[in-house]
């Protein structure tokens, strides 16, 4: 009897604990109601979009360049790659990114950036989780894009990694927030064209103490909040290449289309 009232009294403390926590949330909702992360119209549940601006996302998909990840019109046949990848063919293996860069992706990605908002990761790492699926196996390690020291201690955090954690949660994959150092301050890359953003990040990048070794056999996957030209990307790396990592894929939240002289 003594066990079983252990048990029952267990049960019953689940309950009261899930009970209280059920109407901790009611009253947040009620004091502060979710609201579309966009528009800030109200919304059924936290952390995500209105009808609305729900309607106005681009997902990326198939049919897509198997290297750029940048969106087909028709399918092209297997092993078709992007007149961009055969011209400029970069230094990681494949990039993939949940959505285009239109106005409603370029507001959320600003407001994760600047406006402290880093909460707004988790909406983000749920879209790249499934964008990413192919390259989130068992041997990969997420890898953040670092940010300067100075400029992140402006910010307070960096974006990319708070969405490296976010997705790390989701799809239990490997994590790495100390493998690359941005050791020299760079210009924002807003814009810069194409080979502006190339100079502006050559040699800016270095590995950290240890990594090396910790990545050996593993396949890095750089993350990042947007893929432009792809310069900060092919930066890092040649520089993983270069230490020995044999692989090494991009993951962003969205993407440009871009022509090689546009600036965003």
């Amino acid at each position: 009897m003594g066990n079983e009232s252990r048990l029952v009294k267990a049960s019953i403390g689940d309950h009261v604990r899930r009970g209280l926590f059920g109407l901790g949330h009611a009253l947040l909702d009620g004091l502060f109601p979710p609201v579309c992360l966009s528009c800030n119209r109200a919304v059924g549940t936290a952390d995500g979009l209105c009808a609305a601006c729900w309607g106005t996302l681009v997902p990326i998909s198939s049919p897509l360049c198997p290297v750029l990840g940048i969106p087909f019109e028709a399918d092209m046949g297997s092993g078709a790659i992007s007149p961009q990848a055969i011209a400029n063919p970069p230094h990681f293996d494949r990039a993939r990114s949940a959505v285009a860069y239109t106005d409603l992706a370029r507001g959320i990605v600003a407001k994760l950036k600047y406006g402290d908002r880093p909460e707004l990761a988790l909406f983000c790492a749920r879209a790249m989780a499934g964008a990413g699926r192919e390259l989130l196996r068992e041997d990969a390690v997420l890898v953040p894009v670092p940010l300067h020291r100075r400029r992140q201690f402006s910010r307070r955090y960096n974006q990319s990694s708070e969405l490296a954690r976010a997705l790390a949660r989701i799809v239990n994959c490997g994590l790495d927030t100390n493998v690359i150092e941005r050791h020299r301050p760079t210009k924002q890359q807003v814009g810069l064209n194409a080979r502006q953003r190339e100079r502006n990040v050559d040699g800016a990048f270095r590995l950290r103490p240890g990594a090396e070794g910790r990545l050996a056999g593993r396949r890095v996957v750089l993350i990042d909040d947007v893929l432009t030209t792809g310069a900060t990307a092919n930066a890092i790396a040649k520089l993983l290449k270069r230490k020995g990592i044999a692989c090494v894929d991009v993951l962003t939240f969205a993407r440009v289309v871009f022509d090689a002289d546009m600036t965003v």
